[in-house]
């Protein structure tokens, strides 16, 4: 899910809002994890602050993975078409290389200390459900189907649940510049790509008898990725004859994409599973206007707002990692005796600590190992000139 960057955090030019995007959809994330165990609507916000306003806090992890499922299309679309001019013209071994350097390094640390954790017995890493074994779940957080097994076998422990979003991401990359090369027109692959990002209703309807799998399919998470590449071509190739369309799109997308956060169980009788697809395309609609705002105004982004664009930008550190913090941060409150009253308290040091253990990781870790391999993965490219190279490393 949250390797939507292709480079390191520092090595890529900022978009101010796509970052803030992204801070917002880890933030939903943690806050689901701590929400599952710390509910707020047993504590004193629930007495004025409206129910659906803390479901939305709290309930929306799942809805901002697809969000970013959205955002990684988009973002590694647009770096490919700055890199290569075009799709047709891609370097699938650079592309892999690049993948490789930004998303093994922390993937084969985190697993290490999960099966660690496992062996040791701590209690919440220990994988314990009937038909599976720590082994098969290495073999499938490596194989890329870690979301099919869980289909199969029911959900792993919170530190191994997370990877089935990079499963699905990372296997739609593995195709991605074999089926640029082939079809060597971005008419067709758009064309392709647009079929594939409109299933996502249906290839979600037909797995209803399977919530789990229904859930963490590849077909739909490979929609909402599809809709972040049309993303990036149509704000790519094209540019507004007017400067109040970028306006628009971000107040269509904004509309879109707050309906489906605070009153999706209204819109679910009407759309059913098109609800998803009002997300995902409310989610192109923001980053299409992002993009062309930031080409024409280069903007520091919202005063105040810094602290959740950072979070955005160590997002996949953030998501790999965030379950220690949310493990720690519940048994602390369990430990103090657990008063759900002020539960919502907790929720503060979770996301900080989160952040902290997130910049801990890729400034010492992550960063310095994307750099090495990539000099040495990407020495032998030819195809990748001078002058990007030096925008794009």
């Amino acid at each position: 899910m949250f390797v939507s960057q292709e480079a390191a955090p520092h090595a890529i030019p900022r978009n101010q809002g796509i970052d803030l995007l992204r801070g917002l959809s880890i933030l939903l994330v943690v806050m689901h994890h701590v929400g599952l165990r710390i509910p707020l609507k047993a504590g004193a916000l629930a007495s004025f602050v409206p129910k659906r306003v803390l479901n939305a806090l709290i309930y929306n992890g799942y809805e901002a993975v697809f969000v970013f499922f959205v955002i990684s299309g988009f973002l590694i679309t647009s770096h490919s078409l700055k890199r290569w001019a075009g799709l047709a013209g891609i370097d699938a071994g650079a592309f892999y290389a690049r993948r490789f350097a930004r998303i093994v390094p922390c993937l084969v640390l985190l697993v290490v200390v999960l099966a660690v954790l496992h062996l040791a017995g701590a209690g919440d890493y220990v994988i314990t459900r009937p038909g599976q074994s720590l082994t098969r779940a290495i073999i499938a957080v490596f194989g890329l189907h870690l979301n099919w097994y869980e289909g199969r076998t029911g959900y792993l422990p919170g530190g191994w649940d997370v990877l089935w979003s990079l499963s699905i991401e990372e296997v739609f990359y593995l195709g991605f510049p074999l089926l640029c090369l082939a079809l060597r027109s971005e008419r067709l692959l758009i064309g392709t790509l647009v079929l594939l990002a409109l299933s996502l209703p249906a290839t979600r309807a037909v797995l209803e008898n399977n919530e789990i799998w229904q859930e963490k399919a590849y077909l739909p998470g490979m929609a909402a990725i599809a809709t972040g590449v049309i993303a990036a071509l149509i704000a790519t190739r094209w540019r507004p004859p007017h400067p109040w369309i970028a306006p628009v799109l971000l107040a269509i997308g904004s509309v879109g994409l707050t309906a489906v956060l605070f009153v999706e169980g209204l819109l679910w009788p009407w759309l059913g599973n098109g609800v998803m697809l009002l997300l995902t395309f409310s989610a192109a609609c923001l980053v299409i206007g992002m993009e062309w705002r930031e080409t024409e105004d280069p903007s520091r982004g919202i005063p105040g707002t810094g602290w959740l664009r950072s979070l955005g930008r160590l997002s996949y550190e953030v998501y790999l990692t965030h379950m220690f913090v949310v493990f720690a941060v519940v048994g602390w409150f369990r430990a103090s005796g657990g008063d759900l009253y002020y539960g919502f308290l907790w929720y503060v040091p979770a996301v900080l600590l989160s952040w902290a253990l997130g910049a801990l990781i890729a400034h010492a870790y992550s960063i310095p190992c994307d750099r090495w391999l990539r000099r040495r993965l990407t020495r032998g490219s030819t195809r990748v000139s001078r002058r990007t190279e030096v925008a794009l490393p």
